[in-house]
């Protein structure tokens, strides 16, 4: 899943599409580099972040997820509005991801009626009220793995409730939101327990601020940590990775799993190359 925040604020790439021209070469990279999704997001989750109304963010993501959808791209529209959410998917998108733990039942029943999947990614509260980048208290959880699944079915059952087919509610642990780094780490060791709720578990720990506490570094320098993260989190069963660096990302991917599979690839310029 690559991200496509056409917001003036995100903590990584905020201001960068703002424009028609920008966003519509950010949809053609992506794509090249790989991307099985594209996620347009209107509206920043970063710490403190003031909510944006439905009209703005509408205003914001029209031009990308058109743009996404007309390039044959499989589209998600990151937000917790209903309202936004209608108007994506009317536009083509099929997925709705959902960073509030379904704060907004309709938003189930919005992605129900057009046969969306939801992504229901675990948070605690709305954004502006996060203290800080991996800022959570430390006994805030007592399990952090167990705590975040119980809460998730609770907004499972919500979307249900509302509608939603259960096995098109997908889960996302929310590293980093309502989380300490520990916390996060906590839940990448334990991602396996999530993978066995037996629903596809989509995991964003890309340039988060959490990878610096295993080595400070800003969000511009963190590339080697987001790919580190993104490989254990498929080796313990992570269906999706959300990730800014789509081609680094399949990069690692491939070789660890030429690595594991022992899939020697032939030299270049031999006859199975050639052939191929």
């Amino acid at each position: 899943m690559g991200v496509l925040n056409v917001t003036p604020d995100s903590f990584y790439d905020g201001g960068r599409y703002s424009n028609a021209e920008s966003i519509a070469e950010r949809v053609v990279e992506l794509l090249r580099e790989g991307a099985d999704i594209i996620d347009v997001g209107g509206e920043s989750t970063r710490p403190r972040a003031e909510p944006v109304p439905a009209a703005e963010q509408i205003a914001r993501v029209e031009g990308a997820v058109r743009a996404a959808v007309e390039s044959g791209a499989l589209v998600s529209i990151d937000t917790g509005s209903p309202e936004v959410a209608e108007r994506a998917l009317s536009l083509g998108a099929s997925i709705v991801n959902d960073v509030t733990c379904l704060a907004d039942p309709e938003l189930a029943a919005v992605s129900a009626r057009f046969g969306a999947v939801l992504i229901v990614m675990h948070s605690r509260g709305p954004m502006q009220r996060m203290a800080g980048f991996s800022q959570y208290a430390e006994d805030g959880y007592g399990d952090v793995v167990g705590d975040v699944l119980g809460e998730w079915r609770s907004a499972r059952d919500r979307a249900v409730a509302a509608g939603m087919p259960e096995g098109q509610v997908w889960l996302d642990p929310g590293i980093g939101f309502a989380k300490s780094a520990r916390q996060s780490y906590a839940l990448l060791t334990g991602l396996s327990r999530l993978c066995g709720e037996g629903v596809p578990v989509v995991v964003g720990a890309s340039r988060k601020s959490f990878l610096s506490a295993a080595d400070e570094a800003p969000p511009e320098k963190r590339l080697a940590g987001s790919l580190a993260a993104g490989l254990s989190a498929a080796s313990r069963g992570a269906s999706v990775l959300r990730v800014h660096d789509v081609g680094d990302m399949r990069q690692a991917l491939a070789v660890e799993r030429a690595i594991r599979l022992g899939l020697a690839p032939a030299p270049k310029g031999s006859a199975e190359v050639q052939h191929a």
